[in-house]
């Protein structure tokens, strides 16, 4: 027990005093006193103004926002906003217009409909390429395999119509224009070819309804082009041609 309490004696045993604590105390306030004084001191000066570039004085003097948060600008969103309700439709971007196809369907349908010019100037060839479409596929209903005879046909026959305008008409005509006249014109020939669906035009009558869309084909593409060109008193030089054309494809959906 002895040797325990020695140890006990020993482990609490410290060098540290009273007047030590009482000393370092004293040590802190005389240095607390000193910076005290070193700040008084240097408070009386005026403090030393660090260089900074006058871009990063007006940059931060002008940005009123948070970090990470850029700052509204309500004149910016507007701008946006008018630019998107200024921009035109998707689809009148890609060339495609309802109404102008529709119109120039009504032009067809009904050849004593007088043609808008500006409308049937356009290049537009959605319509022309669904009506071929259209013309390849009744006649697969009727089990003719048609489709490269009547795409063939349709770019020989745009070509030749093309060199033939630009020989006739002062202003001339673009290759869409024409392909877009023609492509339109024959709807009519879709409805030839979709009656051959149901019965047979082997005959007097399918002779005869044949030379009807031939006639109405070549009338309808005339008309547009005298009023797309300003070619008046020129129709029936243009119909002439057009019918020739018109009558390949009574051809292919005939026999």
């Amino acid at each position: 027990m002895s040797n325990f309490d020695q140890f006990h004696l020993d482990f609490y045993q410290s060098n540290y005093t009273v007047d030590d604590q009482q000393e370092g105390y004293n040590s802190y306030g005389s240095n607390e006193n000193l910076c005290g004084s070193r700040k008084s001191q240097t408070g009386d000066q005026p403090p030393a103004r660090a260089f900074a570039p006058p871009e990063m004085l007006l940059s931060s003097q002008s940005y009123t926002g948070q970090i990470l948060q850029p700052t509204y600008s309500p004149d910016t969103h507007l701008g946006y906003a008018d630019g998107f309700d200024d921009e035109p439709p998707l689809l009148e971007e890609l060339g495609i217009n309802f109404e102008h196809i529709w119109q120039k369907t009504l032009t067809v349908l009904n050849p004593m409909k007088p043609a808008d010019g500006s409308i049937m100037n356009e290049t537009d060839l959605t319509g022309p390429m669904v009506f071929c479409l259209a013309l390849g596929a009744t006649l697969l209903l009727a089990g003719k395999v048609h489709f490269g005879y009547v795409y063939g046909m349709s770019a020989i026959g745009c070509l030749a119509m093309h060199t033939l305008l630009n020989l006739m008409s002062v202003p001339g005509v673009s290759h869409g224009c024409v392909a877009s006249v023609l492509g339109y014109c024959l709807l009519p020939m879709v409805i030839l070819s979709s009656s051959a669906v149901v019965f047979s035009l082997q005959g007097i009558l399918g002779t005869l309804l044949a030379l009807f869309i031939i006639g109405w084909c070549s009338f309808s593409a005339s008309k547009i082009f005298t009023s797309a060109l300003a070619m008046e008193g020129q129709q029936l030089l243009i119909a002439y041609p057009c019918a020739l054309l018109y009558g390949l494809f009574a051809l292919l959906t005939v026999f």
